[in-house]
């Protein structure tokens, strides 16, 4: 067992959260207080009640989560903010998030990872968003077409990316934005790069992807942000000692909204 204050100072220092300036109305770090003591930790993308319960179905007394459940701050705990609340105080169960520092770690992170799956080189920031820069850029290793990037990631991944083709027939240079980041093609075009890779499709992307002339391939928003949880739990497995397990919990693929 480990205790909680020394798992949420390792997540805090290592992830960087005091250090993160962007203001995206994310609540970063410790959100819901539980257990002292911690043996198990659940990894999931979403702050859910089915994470919750899945968590606590798997004996975690911890759960970390990319996309937390305070966002904005809390006005009143009422309706849904009350039955989150009320069932990770019932059940002690531990609730941190990390939202932009889980984006943009340059090794844990989910852009980090996803660069790392594709093996690329010359790995560099890339994207700026809200005052921070949260993306990464790099070379392939060999020329590859946006359908091949796209089917090497959905095999690796899951889901159903969705790949636009306007730009070069083969990509060697790409840059990478998890979630929901459509309209950063323009930063990917204005860069030079062959590929843009990102989450979840927004409509009005798709002309410009086409008037921009760039290959843009959406891997669906929760596809494209499993990578950085994951590695946190292995980050702490290996700190620690302590089991982790990653809650799978896919949202169903966007289509162009």
């Amino acid at each position: 067992m480990t205790s909680r204050d020394e798992i949420v100072m390792f997540l805090d220092d290592t992830l960087g959260i005091a250090a993160v300036k962007g203001d995206d109305g994310a609540c970063n770090g410790l959100q819901v207080q539980g257990v002292a003591e911690v043996r198990r930790v659940g990894l999931a993308v979403d702050a859910c009640l089915e994470a919750y319960e899945r968590a606590v179905a798997a004996d975690c007394q911890m759960l970390v989560t990319h996309h937390g459940m305070i966002w904005g701050g809390i006005k009143s705990i009422t309706g849904r903010m009350y039955e989150h609340v009320s069932f990770l105080v019932k059940h002690g169960l531990n609730l941190y998030g990390a939202h932009l520092p889980l984006d943009m770690h340059p090794e844990l992170g989910n852009n980090a990872q996803l660069a790392k799956l594709l093996g690329l080189a010359d790995v560099a920031p890339f994207g700026e968003y809200r005052g921070e820069v949260i993306g990464f850029s790099g070379t392939l290793p060999q020329p590859a077409s946006p359908k091949e990037l796209a089917r090497r990631l959905s095999d690796a991944l899951g889901g159903r990316p969705v790949v636009l083709e306007f730009g070069p027939a083969e990509a060697r240079r790409v840059g990478i934005i998890s979630g929901g980041a459509a309209d950063d093609v323009t930063q990917a075009a204005r860069a030079g790069l062959d590929a843009y890779i990102t989450g979840e499709p927004m409509h009005f992307t798709y002309q410009l992807t086409r008037e921009l002339h760039a290959n843009m391939i959406c891997l669906g928003h929760y596809h494209s942000e499993t990578l950085g949880v994951r590695a946190v739990g292995a980050r702490l497995t290996e700190r620690f000692g302590i089991e982790s397990v990653f809650l799978d919990i896919a949202a169903p693929d966007a289509g162009w909204t």
